[in-house]
Order: C-alpha cells, then structure tokens, then sequence
C-alpha cells in the first residue's frame, strides 16, 4: 500500500515538471509582451516587468493590418474545416460501412501516404497551383487542406464502434445511405467529429510554412504570417512580436479548453475497434 503511494506520488510529481515545462514558454511570452524594449535581453533575465506596458498590443495590432490578417486566417479556417469534414464524413463512411471491391486496400495506401514527409509535397504542390493561378489566393490556402488522411482514420474508427444493428433496422424502415448517415452516423459521431474539427482549426490558424510559400502580398497573409513584421533589417522588436503572438494564440487556447472534454471522448471512442 505504502509503495503504490509512493508510485503514484512520483508520478504527479513528474506529470506537474511537465506541466510547468510545458506552461512556462507561454508565460515567458506573456511576460515578454508586457516589458520596455530595453528589459527584453537583459541579463539576468526579469520574469515580472518592472512597468507592465500594455500599450505594447495596440501598439503590435497597429504597426501591420491586423484586421486584414485575421479576416483571411478566419475565411481560410472556417472554409477548410467545414471542407475537411464534410470529406472525411463521407471518406470514413465509405471505408467503413459500404463494402466495395479493394475497400480494405485502398485504405492502406491512404494510411500508407501519412508516412510521407509533408515538406516533400511542398514543390509539387506549388507547381500544380502555379499552373492552375491561383498562387496568392484563396484557393491555394483553402482546396489543398480540405481533406486529412488521419481525420478519415480517426472517424473511420468511430463509425467502426457503432454498432450494424442500427443499420440494418434503418433499412427495413426503408432509410437510404445518405440519410442514415446525416441522420444516425453523424450525430453519433458528434465528439469525434468535434475533435477533428478542433483539430483542423488549430492547425490551419496557426499554419505559417504553406501560406508563406503560396501568399505574395499583404493582402492575402494570416495571422502567422503577419507576424515577420516585426523582423526587420535593423532587428526583432521582440516585446511586439509576443504582443501579437499572444493576441494570435488565446483564441485557439480558449476554444480547446471550452472543447476538451469532446476531444478526450472522441479520441477514446474511436481507439474501440480497429
């Protein structure tokens, strides 16, 4: 009985340094946010401003178009979640539910493919939309992020856990496909499909690499993106760049605590079956 305390007490010990190691970049941002340009790389360095400068954020959202850059990462998370859910619905009922020759193959291969290195598709990818124009538009932001491999796996997986009976009472009561599955299977599914939409959001909102790439002008940034303002030439206004960081990042940190119980269920759900 003593061990097993002390087993467990170890083991809070060690999951509290990993929670303060992994809050403590997000209070040094905060904090950083909030000091004099000349506090920033003192040495040693001052947890707590001795003068909290709010100024710094109406400052940060005033030096570049904030308003533009967050109209497009709203425009550009809101159309790629809804696209990737809605395709990943119909993916994963496909793959789950109707039996179609090489079903099981085909699935492999997409599961295959999340092996390969996303930077390896980067060229490729900016050729086919190069040639298509639609380089520094939305639709290079939005068509090539509407499906995910792993959001179709995670459903898949979901569906797979609700039981055939309920499918084969909605057929003797004369239910096609399609309204079985926007009638039962989805709202069913309603944490799973919470959590990949959470999922989806996330990543496009904070997603820099591939709208740098394929976005040329000020117009057509988000939020990540417009965050190189504050690298110039003569150097990084550090306490502006944390300024905006923090105004980019609560939004999403406060979605996913409201969400986290459906992602905790949705992801435990669909671990039943495989």
């Amino acid at each position: 009985m003593q061990r097993e305390a002390l087993s467990k007490g170890f083991i809070y010990i060690l999951l509290i340094i990993g929670g303060l190691l992994m809050v403590l970049p997000f209070v040094w941002m905060i904090s950083t946010s909030l000091k004099a340009p000349n506090e920033v790389m003192i040495m040693p360095p001052k947890w707590i401003p001795a003068i909290f400068h709010w100024d710094n954020y109406t400052t940060a959202w005033a030096m570049a178009p904030f308003a533009r850059y967050t109209l497009n990462s709203l425009l550009v998370v809101i159309a790629s979640t809804l696209g990737e859910l809605i395709t990943t619905i119909l993916a994963a009922y496909a793959f789950s539910r109707i039996n179609f020759y090489g079903r099981d193959i085909a699935f492999s291969i997409l599961l295959g493919t999340m092996m390969v290195p996303g930077e390896v598709l980067l060229i490729p990818n900016f050729v086919t939309l190069a040639n298509l124009g639609w380089i520094d538009q939305y639709e290079a932001l939005i068509i090539p992020w509407l499906a995910s491999i792993f959001s179709i796996f995670l459903l898949r997986q979901f569906f797979l856990s609700i039981p055939k009976e309920l499918s084969f009472a909605a057929k003797m009561d004369g239910c096609s496909d399609f309204r079985f599955l926007w009638s039962i299977m989805v709202p069913l599914a309603k944490p799973a499909l919470i959590t990949i939409a959470l999922l989806k959001a996330i990543g496009s909102w904070n997603a820099f690499l591939w709208p740098l790439i394929v976005t040329s002008s000020e117009q057509m940034r988000t939020l990540p993106v417009g965050l190189t303002s504050f690298s110039t030439e003569s150097g990084t206004m550090y306490e502006l760049l944390m300024a905006a960081s923090t105004m980019i990042i609560l939004p999403m940190i406060i979605l996913y605590i409201i969400l986290q119980k459906y992602i905790i269920e949705g992801v435990a759900r669909a671990g039943i079956k495989g």
